[in-house]
């Protein structure tokens, strides 16, 4: 999310919320555990995520998480954001509060794969200290390659992405179409016209996150449960204590709604901030999609974190009826 970006009295009463929340957090240990608990369609079963390391076309490590029921129908590669990594974004456990998008689509028989990018989670970065762009994208390629001939379930996976994570996947599937089966972007954001050339120099800051930032995507109070905020900024903080660096992001100067060939899907939260920077970008951009199997979301109440607001299960039905259409 773009703080900067917003109108100055929306920007002071958010500021406002998620210093209430950098307040109750000061006292939180850093260490959080994060056990899965997977409900299947009869029977519960503890399940913590498997952990893969896949290497990279440039022989750098990149940690893969997966979750799967016993007999998969398919699989789908997840993206998380600019700040924060796989598990507290795909696999938040809080007591009562089923939130994990990872449980959800494991119940509905998908195996699930959530990818570290490179300087997050489990992922450490590679010498230079910096992703970009187009490493990133072609990271999610090796990734989608790499579960395409390792899961064990037939054809190419969904390629789901989130805020960052989405103008990545746009990027992956721009490049290699044949790497996925379908495109799904949530948090989705257009850029201005053309981004200006990058003249950062120097080594990366490696600034230390903070509760607030943790917190800050959770805009509409009404739409979370306070225990959801409170455990995902713990998670969050604990999996991301320092927070990534990128460079060259005039690289996305190569997104292009009019490359996207693959079934796509657009879900969009009715007060996100992010994707409606742009004002009517996600709609010029939905509507120059290259492919005719293309579907738009708008869930009502929620904004730029709506699978762990009060409309998770809405945002899953909406997800699992596109990739269950038969094409």
């Amino acid at each position: 999310m773009y703080l900067s970006d917003l109108a100055p009295t929306r920007l002071t009463t958010i500021r406002r919320r998620i210093g209430r929340w950098a307040s109750r957090a000061a006292g939180w240990p850093l260490g959080v555990a994060i056990g899965v608990t997977v409900m299947g369609a009869a029977t519960a079963a503890a399940q913590r995520p498997i952990r893969h390391v896949v290497m990279a076309d440039d022989g750098h490590p990149l940690t893969v998480w997966e979750k799967r029921p016993p007999a998969p129908r398919r699989t789908i590669v997840l993206l998380h954001g600019r700040t924060w990594s796989a598990l507290p974004d795909f696999d938040l456990q809080v007591p009562g509060h089923p939130v994990s998008l990872m449980d959800a689509l494991v119940a509905h028989g998908y195996a699930v794969y959530a990818l570290d990018a490179r300087g997050y989670g489990d992922t450490p970065r590679d010498s230079s200290g910096w992703d970009t762009p187009d490493r990133a994208a072609a990271d999610v390629i090796t990734v989608c390659r790499w579960v395409t001939a390792k899961s064990g379930v037939a054809g190419q996976p969904v390629l789901f992405g989130w805020s960052y994570g989405s103008v990545t996947a746009q990027l992956a599937a721009q490049r290699a179409p044949d790497a996925v089966a379908a495109l799904v972007l949530f948090g989705h954001f257009s850029f201005p016209p053309s981004i200006p050339p990058d003249t950062m120099t120097g080594p990366p800051p490696r600034a230390p996150t903070t509760a607030a930032a943790a917190g800050e995507d959770f805009i509409t109070p009404a739409a979370t449960d306070p225990a959801v905020v409170d455990a995902y900024v713990r998670a969050a903080l604990a999996a991301q204590p320092i927070k990534p660096d990128w460079r060259h992001t005039d690289q996305f100067n190569a997104l292009d709604p009019a490359a996207v060939r693959v079934p796509t899907l657009e879900i969009m939260g009715e007060r996100d901030p992010v994707s409606n920077r742009v004002p009517g970008g996600e709609a010029a951009f939905f509507g120059r999609l290259a492919t005719p199997d293309r579907e738009f979301v708008m869930l009502p109440g929620v904004d730029h974190a709506a699978f762990l607001e009060a409309q998770h299960a809405r945002f899953v039905e909406a997800l699992v009826d596109f990739l269950a259409r038969p094409r």
